[in-house]
C-alpha cells in the first residue's frame, strides 16, 4: 500500500504567528522597505500644495513638525512589532479582543484595497493619455504586476524598494535643481506673500494626514527586523527624512510652477519617460505595502494565510480601480482618518500590558469594549472637532478614552484576583 504523505504548507510571511529569530532581518533590508512605503507621489503632491500656500519659514515649520509626528508615532509602533514579532492585526487580538480584532482588521484592508485600486489607476489614466495606450487594458497590466511582487511577500518588497527607492531619489533632486535654476536661486522658489495662503494648523494636518493612516501598519514590516533599533531607525528615517524629501520635491515643483502635480511638474520641465517611471516606482512600492497590509488583515479575519489574500485583494482593487478613483477617494479619506486610533490602543494596551505577550498561557477575550468605544471616539472627534490638527485631536481622544478604560479594567481584575 502506497504512503501517503501531507505537505505543510509554511506561512513565509508570518501572517498568523510571530516572525521566528530566522526570518529576521538587517537594517538595509527594512529601511528600504519603509522609504519605498513612503516615497509617495500623493505625499508630493501635499508638498506641492504646501509649496503653493506657505512662504519659506512655514513650510519647513510645518513640514518639520509633522513628520517629527509621524516618525515618533511610527517610531512606537515599529518598536512594538519588532519586539513581539506580530502583524498589527494580531497585536489588536490583545487589545481588542479575538472578535473585536476584526473591526481594526476589516477597517484597515478595506481601505488599503481602496487605495490600491486608486493607486492603479492614478497611475494609469495619466500614462495612457501621455502614450495613447487602452486605459482598462493598461490598469489590468499595472493591476497584474502589482499584485504580483505583493504576492510574494516582504522579500520582494525589499527588492522593489532597492531598486526604485534610489531612483526617485535621483529623479527627485534633479526636478528640483531644475525648479531652483528656473527662479534663480532656491531663496526665490518660494513666495513671502501667497495669494492663497495657508494656515499652520492646516499645513500641519497636510502633513501629519498625509500618512498617519499608513503608518499605523507599521509593524507589519518592522516586525522582520532583527533589533528594535533597527526597526526604528528604520521607521523614524522612513516618515521623517524619507516623507520630508518627498514633500521638498512636491513644495519646490508646487512652488515655481503654480502646480501641485508632481506628474504634471516633471511633465512641464520635459521629463515625460522619468516621470512615467517615477510615478510608476512610486505608486507600485507604496502599492506593495499596502496590498500586503491588507492581506494580513483578511488573514487574521479569515484564518487563511495572506498569501491567498493578496491575491483576492488585488483583484478586487485592480476591478474596481476606475469606480475607486472616481466615486471613492473622499469617503477613502474619511475611513482612513478612522485608523489611526486603532494605533494609539495598540500602544496603550502594549505598554499597560507587556506581560501578556509573553505569556503563552495567555487567553484573549472575545471583544474588548473599551477599544472599540476608544476607536469610535477618536474618529468623531477627528472629523468633528475642527479646532486644532484633527488626526492629532483623533488620536488624543481615543488614547483618553482608552487609558481610563484600561486602568479601570486592570483595577477590576486585581480586586477579582485578591476576592479569589
Amino acid at each position: 500500500m502506497a504512503k501517503t504523505t501531507s505537505k505543510k504548507v509554511v506561512d513565509s510571511e508570518h501572517s498568523l504567528s510571530a516572525v521566528d529569530q530566522g526570518s529576521r532581518q538587517g537594517f538595509w533590508a527594512v529601511i528600504v522597505v519603509m522609504l519605498g512605503f513612503t516615497f509617495f507621489s500623493p505625499s508630493m503632491t501635499a508638498g506641492g500644495n504646501l509649496g503653493i500656500g506657505l512662504n519659506m519659514t512655514n513650510f519647513f515649520v510645518a513640514m518639520i513638525l509633522g513628520n517629527a509626528f509621524l516618525g515618533a508615532y511610527t517610531g512606537v509602533l515599529a518598536h512594538i512589532g519588532q519586539s513581539t514579532g506580530l502583524t498589527l492585526d494580531l497585536l489588536a487580538r490583545y487589545s481588542f479582543g479575538i472578535k473585536g480584532s476584526y473591526l481594526p482588521s476589516a477597517l484597515i484592508s478595506f481601505t488599503q484595497i481602496g487605495w490600491f485600486g486608486v493607486g492603479v489607476a492614478m497611475f494609469a489614466l495619466p500614462v495612457g493619455i501621455l502614450l495613447k495606450i487602452n486605459t482598462t487594458i493598461l490598469i489590468i497590466i499595472t493591476g497584474v504586476l502589482m499584485t504580483a511582487t505583493a504576492y510574494y511577500g516582504i522579500k520582494a518588497l525589499a527588492v522593489l524598494g532597492s531598486i526604485a527607492v534610489p531612483l526617485i531619489a535621483a529623479l527627485g533632486m534633479y526636478s528640483v535643481n531644475y525648479g531652483i535654476n528656473e527662479v534663480n536661486g532656491f531663496e526665490n522658489v518660494f513666495a513671502e506673500t501667497p495669494s492663497a495662503p495657508i494656515t499652520i494648523a492646516v499645513a500641519l494636518s497636510i502633513v501629519i494626514g498625509s500618512f498617519i493612516s499608513g503608518g499605523t501598519s507599521t509593524p507589519n514590516f518592522t516586525r522582520f527586523s532583527k533589533t528594535s533599533k533597527i526597526a526604528i531607525w528604520a521607521t523614524v528615517i522612513a516618515f521623517f527624512i524619507g516623507n520630508s524629501i518627498m514633500f521638498v520635491f512636491g513644495a519646490v515643483g508646487g512652488a515655481v510652477t503654480g502646480n501641485a502635480d508632481i506628474f504634471d511638474i516633471l511633465i512641464s520641465q520635459g521629463l515625460m519617460l522619468p516621470a512615467i517611471l517615477v510615478l510608476g516606482l512610486n505608486i507600485w512600492t507604496t502599492n506593495n505595502n499596502a496590498l500586503y497590509t491588507a492581506g494580513l488583515g483578511l488573514a487574521n479575519i479569515t484564518k487563511i494565510q495572506s498569501k491567498p489574500m493578496v491575491l483576492v485583494g488585488g483583484a478586487i482593487g485592480t476591478g474596481a480601480a476606475l469606480w475607486l478613483y472616481n466615486n471613492f477617494v473622499a469617503y477613502l479619506s474619511l475611513l482612513g482618518g478612522m485608523i489611526p486610533p486603532v494605533g494609539i490602543v495598540v500602544m496603550i494596551h502594549y505598554f499597560m500590558n507587556k506581560k501578556q505577550y509573553t505569556d503563552e498561557n495567555f487567553k484573549h477575550v472575545d471583544v474588548n469594549v473599551g477599544a472599540i468605544i476608544a476607536v469610535i471616539s477618536g474618529a468623531l472627534a477627528g472629523i468633528f472637532v475642527k479646532w486644532g490638527v484633527p488626526p492629532v485631536n483623533s488620536l488624543v481622544v481615543a488614547a483618553l478614552v482608552y487609558s481610563i478604560y484600561e486602568v479601570k479594567n486592570n483595577k477590576s481584575n486585581r480586586e477579582e484576583s485578591t476576592v479569589c
